[in-house]
Order: C-alpha cells, then sequence, then structure tokens
C-alpha cells in the first residue's frame, strides 16, 4: 500500500520559515510527478507547488512564487517545501500529492494526510 508521510509542519511566526518533507512508502514513486497542496478552513484544496519525476519542471502557485521552494531527493524518495517569508494566509493544512505527471489540478493518484501549518501575526 502507497503511503505518503508529511512532516514538517508547526507555528511560525509572520516572516519565518518551514521547511515540509514528505516520504513515500515506495520506491515506485521516484518515477512521479510529486505535488504540494493546501486547505485552510472553509476553503477549498488549493494546489501550491510541483515537480516532475526527476526535479527538471516545477510549477508554483501565484501565491507562493518567490517564496517557497519544491525539491525532490529520489535516493530517499522524499519531496520537500522550503516555506520563506511565511504570511498568515499561508496557513493551512499541507498535504504532499503523487501523479503520473505534472499538474495544478487534483488529479493526483495519492495522497498524504497532512501536516498543519500555522503562521502567527
Amino acid at each position: 500500500q502507497v503511503q505518503l508521510l508529511e512532516s514538517g509542519g508547526g507555528l511560525v511566526q509572520v516572516g519565518g520559515s518551514l521547511r515540509l518533507s514528505c516520504a513515500a512508502s515506495e520506491r515506485t514513486l521516484s518515477r512521479y510527478a510529486m505535488g504540494w497542496f493546501r486547505q485552510a478552513p472553509g476553503k477549498k484544496r488549493e494546489f501550491v507547488a510541483a515537480i516532475s519525476w526527476n526535479g527538471g519542471t516545477t510549477d508554483y502557485a501565484d501565491s507562493v512564487k518567490g517564496r517557497f521552494t519544491i525539491s525532490r531527493d529520489n535516493a530517499l524518495i522524499t519531496v520537500y517545501l522550503q516555506m520563506n517569508s511565511l504570511k498568515p494566509e499561508d496557513t493551512a493544512v499541507y498535504y504532499c500529492a503523487a501523479a503520473p505527471y505534472i499538474t495544478q489540478t487534483l488529479a493526483y493518484d495519492y495522497w498524504g494526510q497532512g501536516t498543519q501549518v500555522t503562521v502567527s501575526p
């Protein structure tokens, strides 16, 4: 059974940084595109960032461009989301997901359980 396990969430002040990690249980996911999404209370789940299977292509939501960086280490089957200059509007549960190809849509095959990020004013 494929599992994605996020970690690294927490409480941070405005302007601070966090690095999220997502570890996959199956080596086959090293051939998948990986994405990060987030969902704030009362809002729809939204795309944050994605990376192709080999790391050669990345994509970001406009709201996080220049502040967030997605990367991956296929040897560890892990994807990262470095979040800098955090804002209160970044507060949400962050999910990682795996798909056959990079996309901003929710068409991902596998999802993690999520990790809470809270940015305090």
